[in-house]
């Protein structure tokens, strides 16, 4: 039986923030996935945007996570080695309804403690962006953008530098609290390097699961919450266009503060369009329609000006998991909660947007919430800082010069269209967390991610996971469990 203090169940950017807190104690610490990577689920399918909160209700709990979040972000950014830009953000508007809208938006905003919120006129806006739509805008300077998958990496990783465990392919699939224990079972969904059933002990049990926290709060003895999904569609656009915007460009919100169709700039550069916003009862539906796709476009050009067909690259799908009232049908805020009638357990539910901004704001509560009951000393070795796989494509000319000369597999291309080397590919396959999918190698370089898609690269890529890994090329896989790359011997 393997015994811990503390296990979290979910490894997304919420999961992977606790475990990072918790890895400042003298803990034994365990995150289970039921997937074979972090950022499996909406932490990475998003538009990667660090959010100001000025959509909020006042005094929620995302509205305080938000706005914290959000202020300390570029020293989070900085001790982890993640790119992160503070680029701010246009809100933009039409009507006088919009208008009413934005202003609506703008007072919860600066009561939520918002900073440098202005309404601004056409011609400004044209300064800051001269592709943006929109007759009027509101101007979010605190906004910025991240690379949601490489947080939600950076933050497991530095998690497991400091003495988590990391154990992916573990669904859980029952728990029960026994003598002050909990004990966990788990279907193992790897199938290659261990054989299940999976059976744990834990003195503290800490739910991230994300869009399965339902499920899990229900295994802990606490309610069973509905949520409902609502999905959303994007479009990915070349670089030519990113370099056509520079600041995410939305919608003035409508009444409840969502927002519809908007144009975001990556961090490497590219465009997103959208999310679209439906309602859907599959949990993992990620499949994109040409219905929603067209309408991506027609309500996407409003925001951009410069949306083209030539500049298509592929599309995804996010799912954003929100708790809500039966009855009313009324969203609710994020769910945080430990009480005596649940010893060693805390709980997690209906964390969807702003969660990337708010994962070390809640990580920290929910930390606290163990704090309270448990006498635990601090990790002396604690180091909050990790350094991520140094990209060539980022570097001048001396500086690859250099990195070639010192490490010659920087010398070889193994991905065209992003400028990915072998030395690169090397380092994501001997990632901390002994992750070795196609698309973990991907989500740690960006090697597949240019215009072609991996037509040039992938077949390298699984060449070396392989080599590298003493592996049969028919244990390799792309994503998930069952996503065997071949089937057989191949050329």
């Amino acid at each position: 039986m393997n015994s811990y203090d503390v296990m979290v169940i979910g490894a997304g950017a919420v999961g992977s923030a606790v475990a990072r807190e918790l890895s400042r104690y003298q803990l034994k610490t365990a995150v289970l996935e039921k997937e074979l990577d972090v950022a499996a689920g909406n932490s990475g399918r998003n538009s990667g945007v660090v959010h100001a909160g000025f959509t909020y209700k006042v005094g929620s709990l995302k509205a305080e996570c938000a706005v914290e979040g959000n202020r300390e972000f570029d020293k989070v950014a900085e001790e982890l080695d993640v790119p992160f830009r503070r680029t701010g953000k246009l809100v933009v508007g039409f009507t006088e309804q919009d208008m009413k809208n934005i202003l609506k938006y703008k007072a919860i905003g600066e009561q939520n403690g918002v900073q440098g919120l202005e309404i601004i006129d056409k011609e400004r806006m044209k300064e800051i962006d001269p592709s943006a739509g929109g007759e009027f805008a509101m101007y979010s300077p605190m906004s910025g953008i991240l690379d949601p998958i490489q947080y939600n990496i950076a933050l497991a990783e530095n998690a497991c530098e400091n003495g988590v465990e990391f154990l992916f392919g573990e669904k859980v699939v029952s728990i029960e609290r026994k003598d002050g224990i909990y004990k966990i079972d788990t279907e193992c969904q790897n199938g290659i390097n261990r054989p299940e059933p999976h059976h744990y002990e834990t003195r503290w049990v800490i739910n991230c699961a994300g869009m399965y926290a339902s499920e899990i709060s229900e295994m802990l003895g606490f309610p069973y919450y509905p949520v409902k999904g609502f999905k959303g569609e994007y479009f990915v656009l070349d670089k030519k266009a990113g370099q056509k915007l520079s600041v995410p460009v939305y919608p003035a919100p409508n009444e409840k503060g969502g927002f519809a169709t908007h144009a975001t700039i990556t961090i490497d550069g590219n465009v997103l369009i959208g999310p679209d916003s439906y309602v859907t009862d599959d949990r993992e539906d990620y499949g994109v329609t040409k219905e929603h796709l067209d309408g991506l476009v027609v309500d996407g050009s409003k925001m951009f000006d410069q949306i083209k067909r030539e500049y298509y690259i592929r599309n995804f799908a996010g799912i954003r998991w929100k708790r809500y009232d039966p009855e009313t049908g009324e969203i609710l805020d994020f769910l945080l909660e430990s009480d005596d009638d649940h010893p060693g357990a805390v709980n997690l539910v209906g964390i969807e947007s702003p969660g990337l901004t708010s994962a070390l704001p809640l990580a920290r509560r929910a930390v606290k919430r163990l704090l309270e009951k448990e006498n635990a000393a601090p990790n002396p070795n604690f180091n909050p800082r990790r350094k991520g796989i140094r990209r060539f494509s980022e570097m001048n000319h001396e500086e690859q010069k250099k990195a070639v000369e010192e490490n010659p597999d920087y010398g070889e291309i193994i991905c065209r269209c992003e400028s990915v080397t072998r030395a690169e590919i090397l380092q994501a396959i001997h990632n901390p967390l002994g992750v070795h999918t196609v698309t973990g190698i991907k989500n740690r370089t960006r090697a597949t991610m240019g215009r072609c898609q991996g037509g040039y690269c992938e077949t390298r890529i699984t060449g070396l996971i392989e080599k590298e890994l003493g592996i049969p090329e028919t244990d390799v896989r792309y994503s998930k469990a069952n996503s065997y790359m071949f089937t057989g011997k191949v050329r």
